[in-house]
Formats: structure tokens, C-alpha cells, sequence
């Protein structure tokens, strides 16, 4: 039987650093649709899921992505994981796919290629990620839905429910856990002082030099070669990788 791969990226208007981000326009095309857009090119992927939140200001992200062609879902905005697990059970997913629509420029082919990784090594979860090598902007992460839910069901600090996947991170024997296999899908060079996502208005000036210098439609990697190229990172190279969980980690503490 086919297992069914939900990729499930989250939306909301509401971000703390940058609010309305993705709705901002690059050239005339609002990132939300240029992430979606690329999202479509994936070939190994079931079905695409733009999961918002239950807050007015987030209905135009509903109505905006089903207009796109994609699903979309309401669910809590604090409790992430919430929202991933009720995306998947409601859709009897066997594997979900984990982006964020903060990243315009996330490469279908990439999204594959961990896929087709992660299916292989049949671990509960795989990323490009646990060791950070890829660009920020162009992370993936694949879990089972049985991981998924004994995460959902287990996870109690708002770390945990709020970014999703760092309670199977933690307890996964990657990080000397028990409770969840995972496996890392490694890069070649390190690049991860690259930055390819937008939390800041820093970012967005980034963006908007590589799709008016090199279109939509390249590789993780020829934008990456470019931005080394063009000595690009002093735009938004001093801006934290992963702040936002870094924050909710600072507030439990």
C-alpha cells in the first residue's frame, strides 16, 4: 500500500519579530504563494496542507491558500503540535512533512530527497537539520505519525508544543534517547550561516535580490552559491538562527 506523506507547513500572520510576513509581496507575488508554489514541485509529497491558526486575522491565510489549491486548517496558535497532530489524524497520514511558510525559497527536490532518505532508513524521524549544514530557510523534517502522537500526547513544556519536534528531538538516539530512531540527512559543506528565511525585514531585502537576479525557480544551492558569491550575508548574517525557540527555551528557564 502507498503511505500517504502529508507535508504540513504552518502559517500565521501574528509573527512576533516580522507580523505578516508571508503575506508581503517580492515582485508582485506574496511569499506565501512563492512557498506554495514550490511546494507543488515536490514528486514525492501526497498532498500539501497550509495549517493557520483559529484567529480572525488568520482567515485570509485559510482563504488565501485554499485559493492557491492547497488544503488548509484551523487550529490552536500556541500549541503547534496540536495543530500538526489534528492535520494528521484528520488526514490518516502514515509520514508528515514539516516546513514553515517563513521560507520562500525551500527546494522541492531537497523536500524529496529527504523524503526518499527518511522512507529508506525507516526511522521515526529525519532531518536536514539535527545537524545544522543546509541554509537556514531550507530545513526539513519527516516523522511518523506514531511519532508524531506519542509526542502529542507526551510533550508537556511550551517549547515542546509550541515548535513541534523538540521533544522527539531530545528523546530521539541521536541525542542519547530512548523513546524515538532518528537519523540526520547530511550536507556536504557547512552553510548554515546562509540565510534563506524571513523573520526580519532584513531578510526580505535578501530575498528580493535573488528572485530579481535569479528567478523562482533555482536550487537551494544556486542561490546559496550566489549569496557567497556576491559577499550577500553581510544583509542578514547576524541574525540568530532558530531565535524563536531559543526564546521560548529562555522562558522556561
Amino acid at each position: 500500500m502507498e503511505l500517504k506523506i502529508s507535508l504540513i507547513t504552518q502559517a500565521r500572520m501574528g509573527s512576533t519579530r516580522f507580523p505578516g510576513k508571508v503575506l508581503k509581496k517580492i515582485n508582485g507575488i506574496e511569499l506565501l504563494e512563492l512557498h506554495v508554489d514550490r511546494l507543488k514541485k515536490s514528486k514525492k509529497i501526497s498532498e500539501i496542507i497550509v495549517a493557520t491558526t483559529n484567529n480572525e486575522e488568520d482567515k485570509i491565510i485559510y482563504e488565501k491558500s485554499i485559493n492557491l489549491g492547497v488544503k488548509s486548517f484551523k487550529g490552536s496558535e500556541l500549541d503547534v503540535l496540536d495543530r500538526y497532530y489534528k492535520v494528521a489524524k484528520t488526514e490518516n497520514s502514515d509520514w508528515v512533512v514539516r516546513v514553515t511558510s517563513d521560507c520562500p525559497l525551500i527546494d522541492p527536490n531537497l523536500i524529496d530527497n529527504v523524503v526518499q532518505f527518511a522512507i529508506d532508513k525507516d526511522k521515526d524521524y529525519c532531518s536536514n537539520r539535527l545537524l545544522e549544514s543546509f541554509p537556514d530557510g531550507q530545513d526539513v523534517e519527516l516523522i511518523k505519525f506514531k511519532a508524531l502522537e506519542k509526542a502529542w500526547k507526551s510533550a508537556k513544556l511550551n517549547s515542546e508544543r509550541e515548535h513541534v519536534t523538540p521533544y522527539i528531538i531530545k528523546n530521539s538516539d541521536f541525542k542519547g534517547g530512548l523513546l524515538f530512531s532518528a537519523t540526520n540527512f547530511d550536507c556536504l559543506s557547512d552553510f548554515s550561516n546562509i540565510r534563506m528565511t524571513v523573520d526580519e525585514v532584513l531578510d526580505i531585502k535578501l530575498i528580493e535580490i535573488l528572485i530579481t537576479k535569479l528567478g523562482v525557480n533555482r536550487t537551494w544551492k544556486e542561490y546559496t552559491d550566489f549569496i557567497i558569491d556576491n559577499n550577500l550575508t553581510k544583509i542578514n548574517g547576524r541574525i540568530i538562527r532558530n531565535e524563536g525557540y531559543l526564546n521560548s527555551i529562555k522562558k522556561e528557564t
